[in-house]
Parts: structure tokens; sequence; C-alpha cells
């Protein structure tokens, strides 16, 4: 039985594995390209003499080693929520269902958040840096390509951001193979340079490293900002985790991503030892003259990859903040019908789009460019340090001392990296962390505009049990057909339902209070997604419960209360819905320019009833006045 299904465990696991290698490491597979260039020619950069070459080196295998194999692989990706990963899941793991404001809870949840919003800067920042890197390589093949660097790169970032509303799923498929051939020559560059500078592999020793930080002191530390670039996209291999599973990443990287770009970092190392003066590229000084062509052209396609799956991310972490309840509802678009993860969020492509040819046009290199990134990379990471150590304790039972020794030694590699990264902050990194904080405004606002209302909407309705009393004293005219009213709390009667009752004196024969949550965990199964309930009176109440990572149809929804007994005809109800309309009073609980914010919003944000595929044609909206 085992020579059966091993065999197909083997092909799927290396399908996953293939698939894994395009879409998870595609940031970090790229950062060869200017890794170790800028901590020798960048703006901090040191002097290129061998105990340097050495040390940094040995930084940077020993910081993917450190930060991606034992902190993320081993440690981070076991705090999955339902198999799902990332700092927004990873936030929704700790948090409860109610949070008192200004607790300890509150503030853990509010960093985690803030988390995921730099996680925006990434999204902005990745695809320029790359890009422009990669295109960078037709200087190398003459000169005259100089002024041509700058309008190639920003009409291949304006062509990827373009195709994004057809989706990649057609070319999708060609990511893990290029990946492949992309990471394999990675690994064959750096070992033809190493076995004519055998020299180098003296760098696999740490404290080469060590030594580098004590002898040159301050200049040493600051370089830390320039060795970190070699792990930014470790965040991302968490983050994906959900699509392919910890088993296809853990064997991916340790077999593939990692060899590779050890094998190349120390090859690039091995040409500055015999070749100083080729520290403002290294790595395409790697590459012989007759393959600087297809070389060039193969970091492209790697670094648009890289690009594609940065963007992928910003859009399912605009999807999980909606589901949430941090951003409004926007319109999001299926891309394929066999990948969920493939989806396009338009007004979060076109804001992209703008900010990152905007920082290809005023950065106009890759070095400078270098200077804004990781600044929100480290700060993610430290607040994924922060939020394992609760994860830690809490659900998994450790005690203070095991999770705070783990916590302790992931914050002794963290914190290094991000006070380098903070001597950024006037050369570039202030952009990312600006970035951040209003995305997270924004997010915050939301979450308060709508709690605001959702406590004066309280003010208004009725209670469902003084309701069905009322019902019974003084029964209205009723009429036959189906009436679904959306509500915000399952025990209470919507306002649309009370102010139709008073103008048009009638009721519906049947009459659906629908409840749609979103649950702390990714996905709900569908059996147990619907909470049904026949309350007598010609009542029901319908509680479908989804995970941050779906999204309700109302089709859905009847399909499967059907299953429990409550038979709705889609085609023939009547689906009554509140439209709020929205005025700052004298005295708004939010400061005015956030209530202005959040009305903004409000009027952009997309209907409740195309946002839940509910049938235009037999929606009934009913006005309802409230004040922030």
């Amino acid at each position: 039985m085992s020579t059966t299904t091993d065999p197909m465990g083997t092909k799927k696991l290396a399908g996953l594995s293939l698939a894994a290698l395009g879409v998870v490491f595609g940031d970090i597979g790229t950062s060869p390209l200017y890794a170790l260039r800028e901590c020798f020619h960048g703006e901090f950069g040191i002097e290129v003499t061998r105990a340097n070459v050495l040390g940094v080196v040995s930084l940077i295998v020993w910081a993917m080693l450190l930060i991606v194999t034992i902190k993320y692989l081993s440690f981070i990706l076991r705090a999955d929520n339902e198999g799902e990963g990332g700092v927004l899941a990873l936030t929704a793991l700790i948090k409860p269902k109610n949070v008192k404001p200004r607790t300890l809870q509150w503030t853990m949840v509010g960093m985690g958040l803030f988390a995921a919003c730099l996680l925006y800067g990434d999204g902005i920042i990745t695809p320029a840096i790359s890009v422009l890197s990669a295109v960078e390589g037709i200087k190398n093949i003459t000169p005259v390509f100089e002024s041509s660097v700058i309008p190639l790169t920003i009409v291949i970032l304006a062509g990827l951001f373009l195709i994004q509303r057809r989706g990649t799923a057609k070319v999708g498929i060609l990511f893990g193979p290029i990946m492949l051939l992309w990471f394999t020559v990675l690994a064959a560059l750096g070992v033809i340079q190493i076995m004519r500078v055998p020299q180098i592999l003296a760098a696999l020793a740490p404290w080469y490293g060590l030594a580098f930080l004590v002898t040159n002191k301050i200049h040493g530390f600051i370089v830390l900002g320039a060795v970190f670039l070699a792990v930014t996209g470790a965040e991302a291999i968490y983050a994906d985790m959900g699509h392919f599973g910890r088993r296809p990443i853990r064997l991916t990287w340790l077999f593939v991503a990692f060899p590779a770009l050890a094998l190349n970092y120390l090859g690039q190392g091995a040409l500055l030892l015999v070749r100083p003066e080729e520290s403002h590229h290294p790595f395409y000084a790697l590459v012989p003259d007759w393959a600087m062509v297809p070389m060039v052209l193969l970091a492209t396609m790697a670094t648009i990859i890289a690009s594609q799956a940065v963007i992928t991310g910003s859009f399912s972490l605009t999807r999980q903040a909606i589901q949430l309840g941090y951003l409004p509802r926007l319109r999001i678009t299926h891309t394929s019908s066999q990948q969920m993860g493939q989806i396009y969020v338009a007004p979060v492509n076109w804001l992209l789009m703008l900010c990152t040819i905007g920082l290809v046009v005023g950065f106009q290199s890759s070095s400078k460019l270098a200077a804004a990134y990781g600044i929100a990379v480290t700060t993610t990471m430290l607040i994924t340090t922060l939020l394992f150590y609760v994860v830690a304790r809490k659900r998994w039972g450790w005690n203070r001392f095991t999770a705070g020794l783990v916590t302790a030694l992931f914050f002794a590699v963290d914190l290094p990296f991000f006070a380098a990264n903070m001597t950024k902050i006037l050369h570039g990194a202030w952009f990312p962390l600006a970035l951040g904080a209003f995305s997270f405004l924004v997010m915050i606002t939301w979450e308060q505009g709508r709690e605001i209302l959702g406590t004066q909407m309280a003010a208004i309705t009725t209670r469902l049990d003084v309701f069905k009393a009322m019902l019974a004293k003084t029964p209205p005219q009723r009429i036959n057909g189906q009436a679904v009213f959306l509500t915000r709390n399952h025990d209470t009667v919507p306002a649309a339902l009370m102010h139709n009752l008073k103008h048009n004196k009638i009721l519906h024969s049947e009459v659906v209070f629908l409840n749609i949550r979103t649950e702390e965990i990714p996905r709900v199964p569908n059996f147990e997604k619907i909470e049904a309930e026949k309350l007598g009176s010609g009542l029901y109440r319908i509680i479908a419960h989804y995970g941050f990572m779906e999204e309700p149809q109302i089709g859905t929804i009847f399909a499967l209360a059907r299953d429990k007994g409550i038979n709705l005809d889609l085609q023939n109800a009547s689906f009554f819905l509140g439209r709020e309309k929205l005025s700052i009073g004298d005295r708004p609980r939010m400061s005015r320019w956030r209530s202005n914010l959040f009305l903004f919003m409000t009027r952009n944000a997309m209907d409740a009833a195309a946002f839940f595929d509910i049938p235009p044609d037999q929606v009934i909206e009913v006005g309802v006045q409230l004040e922030l």
C-alpha cells in the first residue's frame, strides 16, 4: 500500500515546493543583485579589504541562517492560524473577542496591525529596487544604455501593474521553473568563483563577522543595515505559509534557496578579494561577457516574479483587513478559478503603481533606494517576535523562562539590525514608515468610526425579544414573500425593518434576520458556517460565520441555510439594507479631520449589495441618519 501512495505524496510535495520557489522566495532570492554591493559601494559603504570582505560575507550567511532558518522556519512557522501565516493572521490569533481599549492586549493588537501596514511599504519598495537593480545590468553590456535604465524600468513596472487585472494564472505556472533556473545560475556563478579563490570559505566561520563589528565599531554597525538587505524577504516566507504549507517551504529553503544564495554571496566575496574595484556591481562582475545579455534578461524576469509575489501579498493583506473590519468594502476580483490567492484589488494596485514608479523617478538608482529599504521589514520582524512570545505563552503553554529565552535570542539578532536601519531615516527610510503610519491611521479610523456608528445604531434598534412581544400584541398586516434584513447584531432588529414597519405598516410573511460574522480564523468549514433558527411568527435568524480569508456570498449562505431547514428562495426574496446618511456633529467623538477621512472612505466604499453579491434589482434601501 505504501508503494502506491508514497509516489503521489512525493509528486505533490515536489509540485508545491517548485511553486513555493516561484512565490515565497522571489524577494529574498533577488537580494544578491544589491545586498553585498551596498555594504561596500552604497552611501555607508566600507573599504574593500580582505578582513572586511570576510566579515561582511560572514554576517550575511549567518543572518540568513539565524533569521530565516532558525527563527522563521524552526519557530515562527509553527505559529499558524489554522494553517495561515503572516503578521495579521498572527495578530488575529492573539486577539480576544472583545479587546478593551488601552490594555496590554489592545496595544499588542495595535502593534500587529501596524506591522501589517508596514508591509504595504515593502510592496512598493521591493518592485522598485528589484527591477531597477536588474535593469542596471545593461550598463555592464555597454555604457551607451545607461540613459535607458530609468525609462526601461518604468516601462517594465507599468506593464507589471497593468496586467494585474488580467491575473497571472496563465504565466504563474512558469514562475517556479524560472526561479529554479535563477537559483541554479546563482549557485553556479558562486561555485566557479569560489573554486578560483577558495580562501573565501573562511567567511563561514562566525568570528569573522564578530571581528568585523568589533574592528569597525560605528561604521561596522551602520553597515549592518546593508547586510540586512540579504534577508528582507523572510517575512514573506511566513505570510505565504497558507498557500504551500510548512514542509514544502522548509525543504525548498534548505535544499535550494539557502545553498544557492550562500554560494552566490561567497562567490561575490571571492571576486572582491581579488578585484576590489568591482564593488560597484559584484553580482554582474561574476557573469562572463558572453552571458551578460541572457543574465540581465533572467535577472529581470526573476525580479518581476519577486515583485508579483509582493503585489499579490498586498492584495491578500487588503482582503484580510476588509474582512476583519479595518478597511471599507472594496471590490475584490478573482483572477483565477483554480487558485484562491489570485485576486485583484484595483485601488491598491493603482496606488502601488504610482508610488513604485514615483520611487524610481525620485531615487534614480537602486543604490539610493537601498537606503530606504529594510526599515519596514525589520520593524515587522521585531513585532512578530513580540507576538510570538504571546502565542508561545498563551496558546502553547510555554513557561515564562522558555518563552522569554527564545524571544531574547530573537531580539539579540533583530535589535542590532533594527537600530542599524534606523540610521537610514534621513536617507529615505522615512518613506515606508510614513506610508505604514498613514495606512495604520486609515485602518484605526475606519474601525473606530464603525464602532461609533454601531453604538448609535444600537440606540435606535429594538431587541429581538421586545420586537416579538410587540408583534404578538399588535400584529401588523402581513404580505406574502420573503424579506431578508442584514443585521449588525444577532439579537437586535435592524433599523431598516423598524423604519419600513413604521412607514409602510406591513411585514412580510417570512422575515429573515441575517448576521454575517468574520471570525478570527482564516476559514470556517461549510458544516460550521451557518447557524439557523426558527423564531416563530414567520421570523428566522441566520448567523453566517466566515473566516478572514473568505468572502461571504448570499447564494452560498442561502444554499447552506436550506441544509439547516430554512427554505429561502434567492430569486424572489427582497433584501432590505440600511443606507446610512452620515454627518459630523458639533462635538464629534473623533477629531474633525479623522471624521472627514471616515466620511470619505464611507462614500467610496463598495455597497453591501455588490460586496455580498446580492441581486441589485431585489435590494430596497432604507435611509438612516447618523452623526459622528
